[in-house]
């Protein structure tokens, strides 16, 4: 269970389908960026949708959404981070952003998983996505980092203090943005999420980033 501030994410229908197409979107991605070449290309993803992580590159962003999708359906409660508030903000968004203007992309990516979905790609379904994470308690913090960057140290550093932004609740935001190497635990992640040999075919895919 994944908690943010006193609220539980719903482990719902819906949370599996923001999950689930925001991790096939940028998947897919990928391997288009290996197919042209472009080996080790960056600034496009799911998480592309928070402007502090742009830089974050594209296998680490899934294996992120992995780590935060294993929170969400494990049994045991586990208190979000920044990471996991914007991750489960940046699914829900480009999740519905593709459910609302690429309807037929949208039930390709989310056919054949593990659950068996039947949803309308429309304007209502977006909604209902974007709901699934404006519905809860976040503060919205990690969208605010990005805005101290422009700003001088001392005033960065007393916007923060008014916004209750300390240090270490900071630092695992910073941390991702160095990350390469993916999870040992990604493909345990993974699981409820992907079918296996859509995880074989994950495996085959990254294991082609240089």
């Amino acid at each position: 269970m994944l908690q943010i501030a006193t609220d539980i994410l719903p482990q719902s229908c819906l949370s599996y389908v923001a999950f689930r197409v925001a991790f096939r979107e940028t998947l897919e991605r990928i391997a288009l960026a290996h197919q042209m070449g472009e080996h080790g290309a960056g600034g496009f993803g799911y998480l592309t949708e928070v402007p502090f992580l742009r830089g974050v590159a594209p296998h680490v962003q899934l294996d992120l959404l992995a780590e935060t999708w294993a929170k969400h359906v494990s049994s045991d409660p586990f208190d979000a981070s920044l990471v996991d508030e914007a991750v489960v903000y940046a699914a829900c968004e480009t999740t519905a952003r593709i459910a609302e203007q690429e309807p037929a992309e949208f039930d390709r990516l989310l056919r054949n998983g593990p659950l068996d979905v039947d949803l309308e790609s429309d304007g209502y379904l977006a909604s209902e996505l974007r709901n699934l994470h404006l519905n809860l308690p976040s503060e919205g913090d990690f969208l605010l980092i990005s805005q101290f960057e422009d700003l001088p140290p001392h005033v960065a550093d007393d916007r923060k203090r008014e916004f209750g932004l300390t240090r270490r609740k900071l630092e695992p935001m910073f941390e991702v943005l160095g990350l390469w190497t993916m999870s040992a635990d990604f493909l345990s992640y993974v699981e409820g999420l992907l079918t296996e040999p859509e995880i074989i075919r994950t495996v085959h895919e990254l294991g082609r980033t240089s």
